[in-house]
C-alpha cells in the first residue's frame, strides 16, 4: 500500500506534467471554466515508495531557460505533419491487441474485452481551453466512433491523462465504468459521473470484469491498480490523489488468458520488478518514453529506462509499445528523440518494440511470434515494425 505523508514538491510548479505550467502563469488567469477543470480537492497526501533523487530539485531558472531555448530552436515540434491512420475496429475484441491514439491514450483488446486507457481527446492539456500545451496532431478518430468499451482506466489526474471534455463525453454517451486510483474519483464525482460507475482502487487492489463467452462460460478480466513513481495535482495542490500503473490479467472460460501492463506516466523504480513478480510476466507492455529530462529524473522514464522496466516484467518475446510521446510538447528534447533512443535500446536488449502511427493497431500475438505486427487502417495495409522503421524520420 502507498505511504501517505508530507512529501517534497516534486517538480512542484508543473501542470499536467507539462513545462509550460512550470511558471504557474496560466493558473492565475486561465479563463472561464478553470475551477471545474481543476476538479475536486482532497486533504490526503500521497508519496512514492522510493525517496526522491538527491538532485531532484525544482529549478525555475533552468526550466525557464529551457523553455526559451526550445522555442528559439524549434525543439519539441515536428517539421512536417504527423501521419495519422484510421483505426481498425473489429466487431469482436481480439485476444491481444492495442490501438494507440496518441500520447498515452490507448484502446487495449484483451481476451474479448476492450479497455480504454488515459483517454485525452481535448485540444490542450491545461486548465484553460486557450493556453497551455496544444496537440501536435489531431486525434485519429472521433471518440464517438470508438467500438464498445468495457472499462476506462486512468493513471492519475494530470491534464494530459485526465481530460474533462473527454470524461464528459464518455459519461454522457457510454455506460462504462471508470477504474481510477484512490482519490481521483473525487474529480469524477465533481464532474457528474454517477457513483456506481466510479471504481476507486489503491495499489494492489483490483476489480474484475466479466462477460458471457457465448458458449455457456464466463470470461474474466482482472483490472489491477499497481505501483508507479510519479506525482499528482490539477492546480496548486500537489499529491492529494494517487497515481498508478495498471495490470490487466485475462482469464478465458476455456483456459488461460493474456496479460497487459500499462505504465501510464511514471519514473523509473526497481519496484516494478515486484509488479512483474506478482502479476506478470506480461504478454505486452505499454510504457512511457517521452517528456524526460535530467531536471526531473523521478517523474518520467527515458527510453532506456522503459526498456529496463519491460525486461523486469515482460515475457521474453513480449512486444513493447511506446506511449507518452509525439502528441504534446512537454519537455526539452527533440520530437523524435524518444523513439529513436527506444529502438536503439530495444535492439541492444534483444526485445521487440512496435511503434505505430497515431491510430495504428498492433496485433500483440503476431508481434510476439515475429510476424508483421501492425495493421494500420481499414484497407488492411500492413506497415508495422518491430525494432526498426522510420515514419517519424520523414516527419522530422
Amino acid at each position: 500500500m502507498p505511504r501517505r505523508r508530507s512529501s517534497a514538491a516534486l517538480a512542484a510548479g508543473t501542470v499536467g506534467g507539462g513545462l509550460l505550467g512550470a511558471t504557474g502563469v496560466y493558473l492565475l488567469r486561465a479563463g472561464r471554466g478553470l475551477k471545474r477543470s481543476m476538479g475536486a480537492q482532497a486533504d490526503t497526501v500521497y508519496t512514492n515508495s522510493d525517496p526522491d533523487s538527491p538532485h531532484e530539485r525544482f529549478d525555475a531558472g533552468k526550466i525557464l531557460r529551457g523553455v526559451v531555448g526550445r522555442a528559439r530552436h524549434g525543439q519539441g515540434r515536428p517539421s512536417r505533419p504527423i501521419p495519422l491512420v484510421a483505426p481498425l475496429s473489429p466487431v469482436d475484441a481480439a485476444d491481444l491487441a492495442v490501438t494507440w491514439y496518441g500520447h498515452s491514450s490507448v484502446l487495449i483488446e484483451i481476451d474479448g474485452f476492450r479497455v480504454l486507457a488515459d483517454p485525452v481527446w481535448g485540444e490542450r492539456v491545461s486548465p484553460s481551453p486557450t493556453i497551455g500545451p496544444a496537440r501536435l496532431h489531431p486525434v485519429p478518430v472521433a471518440l464517438s466512433a470508438l467500438p464498445p468499451i468495457d472499462a476506462v482506466i486512468i493513471s492519475h489526474d494530470h491534464y494530459d491523462h485526465l481530460d474533462l471534455p473527454t470524461i464528459d463525453e464518455l459519461t454522457r454517451d457510454r455506460d462504462v465504468p471508470f477504474c481510477v486510483p484512490i482519490g481521483v474519483g473525487g474529480h469524477l464525482r465533481a464532474w457528474g459521473v454517477p457513483e456506481d460507475r466510479i471504481i476507486e482502487l489503491d495499489w494492489d487492489q483490483s476489480h474484475t470484469l466479466r462477460r458471457d463467452d457465448g458458449r455457456g462460460g464466463t470470461d474474466e478480466l482482472k483490472v489491477v491498480c499497481t505501483e508507479a513513481r510519479h506525482f499528482s495535482g490539477r492546480g496548486l495542490t500537489r499529491n492529494s490523489t494517487q497515481w498508478a500503473s495498471w495490470s490487466l490479467i485475462g482469464q478465458r472460460a476455456e483456459g488461460k488468458g493474456h496479460s497487459v501492463f500499462f505504465g501510464g506516466d511514471t519514473g523509473f523504480t526497481e519496484r516494478f520488478k515486484l509488479v512483474g513478480d506478482h502479476f506478470g510476466p506480461f504478454d505486452l507492455t505499454l510504457l512511457p518514453i517521452g517528456a524526460y529530462d535530467p531536471l526531473w529524473p523521478d517523474v518520467h522514464t527515458n527510453p532506456e529506462e522503459a526498456v529496463a522496466i519491460h525486461q523486469m516484467i515482460a515475457k521474453p518475446k513480449a512486444p513493447l509499445v511506446p506511449v507518452h510521446w509525439a502528441t504534446f510538447n512537454l519537455a526539452f528534447h527533440d520530437w523524435s528523440e524518444p523513439v529513436e533512443r527506444l529502438l536503439v535500446a530495444a535492439r541492444e536488449a534483444g526485445i521487440t518494440a512496435v511503434v505505430p502511427k497515431p491510430g495504428g493497431r498492433v496485433d500483440g500475438v503476431a508481434a510476439a511470434a515475429g510476424r508483421i505486427p501492425q495493421v494500420d487502417h481499414h484497407s488492411g495495409d500492413s506497415s508495422g515494425t518491430r525494432s526498426s522503421g522510420d515514419w517519424w524520420t520523414e516527419v522530422g
